[in-house]
């Protein structure tokens, strides 16, 4: 598998999982299967096309159908085939290579597929109803903006989620006390930008810390 990032953090995070990381330049010449899953435009563009394989699949799982170039694809082409099979469409290049996009560039789990698991959509629809309750509470103090969803609200879906499905984690232990000096203090400049309670909680934080930041 390869990533493709602009983000350096969630590059170098890609890299030490393992992942191959590269430009999508370079990830052109050398895939067989192109995801797009950004919520950005033009990631796969004309000149990505045009290096691609043979028989090379698109699909689109990002928001909206600008992650992937449609138009320059269909300018490109010399032949276009479409339903070839169910939510495939064919382009036929110059040169005669052929690219297969998926569900129009659309989103493919919801045009190609049954959309996202209930499994999944519970914890949004739980992480909004609680913002909105958040936000009913805290709008006299709030000036006209876009808010983080609190970290609270964050730590409080991810418990009940746990809960619902059986899943158990451990305490925190708060005594550095126990422990040699110097791994006391470690531990406890370790914990303390994080700010978390003996559950795990992040009280006083205005966020949850996300993967890679």
């Amino acid at each position: 598998m390869i990533v493709t990032e602009i983000d350096p953090v969630k590059a170098l995070d890609a890299s030490l999982q393992g992942y191959d990381v590269c430009p999508m330049s370079e990830a052109a010449v050398r895939g067989d299967v192109f995801i797009t899953v950004t919520g950005n435009r033009d990631v796969i563009r004309a000149e990505h096309l045009a290096e691609m394989k043979d028989g090379a699949i698109l699909a689109n799982a990002g928001h909206f159908d600008v992650e992937i170039d449609v138009r320059a694809l269909s300018e490109m082409a010399t032949e276009v085939h479409p339903g070839i099979r169910p939510n495939t469409d064919e382009y036929v290049l110059p040169g005669g290579h052929r690219l297969l996009l998926l569900a129009e560039g659309r989103l493919v789990n919801l045009t190609a597929a049954r959309g996202h698991p209930a499994a999944v959509m519970d914890m949004s629809f739980s992480a909004q109803a609680l913002a909105v309750a958040w936000l009913a509470r805290e709008r006299l103090g709030l000036a006209p903006g876009v808010y983080d969803v609190p970290a609270d609200i964050d730590a409080e879906v991810a418990r009940l989620k746990l809960d619902a499905t059986g899943i158990g984690i451990d305490v925190l232990n708060l005594r550095p006390g126990r422990l040699p000096p110097l791994l006391a203090l470690r531990l406890l400049i370790q914990a303390r930008p994080l700010r978390l309670d003996r559950d795990g909680s992040t009280s006083g934080q205005e966020h949850y810390p996300r993967s890679g930041s």
